[in-house]
This record gives structure tokens, C-alpha cells and sequence, in this order.
């Protein structure tokens, strides 16, 4: 029986669930097997690298929402500031990483060098567990989190890693901002906007 694919506001009660879909669902993204290069502990690596991440940095400072499958950390312009991992969580991830913690930083900063600096919402993580595949849950929380950015009347702002996706989100009204080479070797990214659509609030002045 297939899971349902309505969204609902995660909350830290979620971690374990959150951490399990998202494990599965960045298992084969090409920044996640840079990140964690070994088949036999990277669901590990990548499980407390979700719980981390989620329970003290996005959880507290972003809108997160999950399915029955699926898990999506967004970000909006006014919480951007506050939602960055402090000291305790980065040495918490440089634990996780290991011998890549280094390539992890660089990434991240290679990123923000990148990122817009008009006001936006930023898309963190989207990700749903393979064994849903077809079930809509990731197209179900784009549509979420998208419908809350154009309420606000704000563009959204994303990267991936996995060129099968850029499609995807060219669909939902995404472009390709920029493509960028990760240092030291890692794949590619691809940086990606969406201009904020007219809702039935939005007034013709505007």
C-alpha cells in the first residue's frame, strides 16, 4: 500500500525517520559518495550526518516538513542568518566526515561564495526514500515549500549534485543559475533559481 504523500511539520520526534528516508535517499547522489567514499559504512556516515544536521541546525531554524517517505529542510530569508551550524555541530560533522571533513568545508564554502545575496528562501535538503519512487513525495514537499515562497513573494534557491534532478526541478519552474566544479576533485553542482509566481493573495501592485 503506497504511503501517503501529504506533508506535515517535522519535528525532533522525527530524527530517526528523517535520518532513515534521507540516508536512502542521497545513497547514490554523487556529492554524498564524495563525501563518504565507502560502500559498507556510508548509509551509516550518512545517517548521523542527517540527524546532525537536522536536529541542531535546520529543526531550530528552518521549515522542515516530511511525508510518510520523505523529509525537506527549507530555509527563509529572515532565518538564513541563524541557520548555520554552530561550533559544537561542525566539530560534530568533522567527526562524521573523518579524512573528508576538509573537502566538506571547502565545498560548503565554494557554495556560499556562490549563493544569491538578494533576499530568498533556500531549499536545503529534498530527498525521499527510493523504495516510494513514483509516489510524488518529493514533487508533494517541492509544492510546499515552493506555495509558502511565492506567499512571501520570494525566489527559491537550490544545488544538486545529481544531473538526473536538474530536470526535475526545471519542471516545478527552476532554472540553472550556475554550474559549478567542487575543489578537490568532487562532481559538479548545479546552482538553480526560481523566480517567485503571482498567488491569489499576491495583489496586481505588487
Amino acid at each position: 500500500m503506497p504511503k501517503t504523500n501529504t506533508p506535515q511539520t517535522a519535528t525532533l520526534d522525527d530524527a530517526a525517520f528523517i535520518s532513515r528516508a534521507l540516508a536512502r535517499a542521497f545513497d547514490d547522489d554523487p556529492m554524498m559518495r564524495w563525501f563518504f567514499p565507502e560502500d559498507s559504512s556510508r548509509r551509516e556516515g550518512l545517517d548521523r550526518y542527517f540527524t546532525t544536521i537536522f536536529t541542531r541546525q535546520y529543526v531550530r531554524h528552518a521549515i522542515c516538513e516530511r511525508t510518510e517517505a520523505a523529509a525537506a529542510f527549507w530555509v527563509p530569508a529572515e532565518s538564513q542568518a541563524q541557520a548555520v551550524p554552530d561550533g559544537e555541530t561542525i566539530r560534530e560533522l568533522q567527526s562524521i566526515l573523518g579524512d573528508r571533513a576538509a573537502l566538506f568545508r571547502d565545498t560548503v564554502e565554494t557554495a556560499a561564495k556562490h549563493a544569491p545575496r538578494e533576499p530568498h528562501w533556500y531549499l536545503a535538503v529534498i530527498g525521499a526514500d527510493p523504495a516510494a519512487k513514483g509516489q510524488g513525495h518529493g514533487a508533494a514537499l517541492l509544492r510546499s515549500g515552493l506555495a509558502k515562497a511565492d506567499a512571501a513573494g520570494l525566489p527559491v534557491y537550490l544545488e544538486s549534485s545529481a544531473p538526473a534532478n536538474v530536470p526535475f526541478y526545471e519542471h516545478f519552474g527552476f532554472t540553472v543559475r550556475e554550474e559549478l566544479q567542487l575543489p578537490g576533485g568532487g562532481p559538479r553542482l548545479w546552482a538553480m533559481w526560481r523566480k517567485p509566481r503571482r498567488t491569489a493573495h499576491t495583489s496586481v501592485a505588487d
